[in-house]
This record gives structure tokens, sequence and C-alpha cells, in this order.
């Protein structure tokens, strides 16, 4: 149907959930039972299908499905005939080698002529080429980081999060091949009907992400301040100013950075604002 899109999320785990929240900010409500294969948003031209992580690319490459919220690192892995439409920001994590913690490592030579167990064989083959590496590549499905620990290859290559699998196994990470995180990809043949549906989708997803770790602050200031506060509160233009009904005070709106608040709210302190009041924003629109 052309008035409508489809598209592909992962069945389950950690990338469905922050998937679903993505999409659920944005405004799209998809109807998700337990064991629910194909979803239909209530208000939106979108049905959704819940598949593998790894048959997501070649099921938008195949037209099944028109995009897909995947892994960059299996994009690369499959090579399907996709393209990145957004980059989604979440899911992050990395690709990379790594050997028992009791070896010492020289380098990428170290790895010439040894056995590397994997789930990823595409990127990992690429990656040897380019170096001028030698080495036996082991594919395994699951569980990649036994593998040295029970005499099967010399090393792994493998995602990475926050390292703690690899020190459960006693492995080193010594090389990374690649960062990843989540991506929105698409069919390079949508219909001009199915890129416009894209485009509203990505004009949503970018107004939530522009409101991620964002506070919209309003205060009290004198008059006589203005110029110094605007310096600490530039906004998105300008910040909005506001006169109070109190002679000398102007209201000033504007929004910060998460990051920045305390170090900002001292400094408008010492400035003279008072009654600051901080207010969480759910959607930014530019």
């Amino acid at each position: 149907m052309e008035n409508k899109i489809k598209i592909a999320i992962q069945t389950k785990g950690r990338l469905n959930e922050d998937s679903m929240n993505l999409i659920n900010e944005a405004g799209i409500g998809l109807s998700v039972g337990r064991r629910t294969l194909v979803s239909e948003a209530k208000n939106f031209p979108m049905d959704a299908l819940y598949l593998r992580d790894d048959d997501i690319p070649q099921t938008v490459a195949d037209g099944v499905s028109d995009i897909g919220i995947v892994g960059e690192n299996e994009v690369a892995e499959k090579s399907e005939n996709v393209v990145i439409a957004k980059r989604l920001g979440f899911s992050k994590c990395r690709l990379s080698l790594a050997i028992p913690k009791s070896l010492d490592y020289p380098g990428l030579e170290f790895f010439n002529g040894k056995k590397i167990a994997t789930s990823y064989p595409g990127i990992l083959k690429k990656f040897l080429r380019e170096n001028n590496i030698d080495a036996d590549i082991h594919v395994i499905t699951g569980s990649v980081e036994i593998a040295p620990g029970i005499g099967l290859a010399d090393a792994i290559f493998d995602i990475v999060s926050s390292g703690s699998t690899l020190v459960s196994n006693r492995l080193k990470e010594v090389e990374v091949v690649m960062k990843s995180e989540a991506v929105l990809i698409a069919n390079p043949n949508l219909s001009k009907e199915k890129k416009e549906i894209l485009d509203e989708l990505i004009f949503r997803i970018e107004s939530v992400q522009r409101a991620q770790g964002k506070k919209y602050i309003l205060l009290n200031i004198p008059n006589e301040k203005v110029d110094e506060i605007i310096q600490l509160l530039p906004g998105m233009k300008a910040p909005t100013l506001v006169p109070l009904a109190k002679e000398g005070w102007s209201s000033m709106h504007s929004v910060i950075a998460e990051n920045d608040f305390w170090e900002i709210i001292g400094k408008l302190k010492k400035a003279g604002a008072e009654g600051i009041l901080v207010i969480p924003i759910e959607k930014m629109i530019f």
C-alpha cells in the first residue's frame, strides 16, 4: 500500500525497547502483544514487522519492509542495498578484537596465523584484509567470548558495550574495529508517497532527539542585568524576555543543556536572578 510505510523492528531485547520508546515518544501508537509479529499504528500510516536483528537489512533491501531500525554493525555485516536515513544515538557499542588477558599484545601482527572466533565474519574479513593480516576466521553464532577459554580459538571479535563480559571471561580488548549505534535504514527505491511518510517520521524523531538532555528555564531578573544574563542563556536563537508587573524586573525564558545545569544556575544566582523554575522538555520543533 502506497499510503502506508512498513518498519522492521527487532523482536526483543534492548534494541526493541529503545526503538519502541522512540516511536512512542514520536507520538506513534503501535498495538503490541506478547506474540505479535505484525502490528498497525492507529494514528500514523505505518505497520511494524518484528524480526531478528540480522534479518532486518535483507528485509528492507528486498522491499518486504520499507524501513527498519537496526544496529549499524548488522548493516555493515550484511552489506545489503540499504541507505542509512537517520542515526538514532542509542544502543551504542563497538566491535573489537580481544585476546586472553594473560597474553602480551605487540600489535595487529599478533593475529597472523591465529584463529579468531566471531559472529561477524564479513566485517572481520574486510578488516584483516585491509591490514594484511592472515588469520583463520571461525564463525560462531553465540557465546563467542568462551571460545579462547575452551581452546576453540586464540582470540575473539565481538560486540563490546561495558566490557564486563570480557573481564568475566579473562579477556582484554586490544583493537576497536568499528563503533556502532542504532540506525534507521531505508530501501533506496521508496515511492514518493513513502518518502514523504519517512520524512515525517524523521521530523518527529529529530524533535524528540533535540529535547533530550535539555531543560526549559524561567527566571526573574533585574532589567539592568539583562545583557549579562543573556550571555549565560543564549537559548535556541535568543532568550524570551517578558516585562513583569514589578517595575524594573523582567521574566526570561530559555533552554539549557542538562549537563551545564548546575554550573549555569550558580552563575545566574550570582548575577541576581530569582524565582528560577526549571521544566523538562518533551519535544523541540524548529
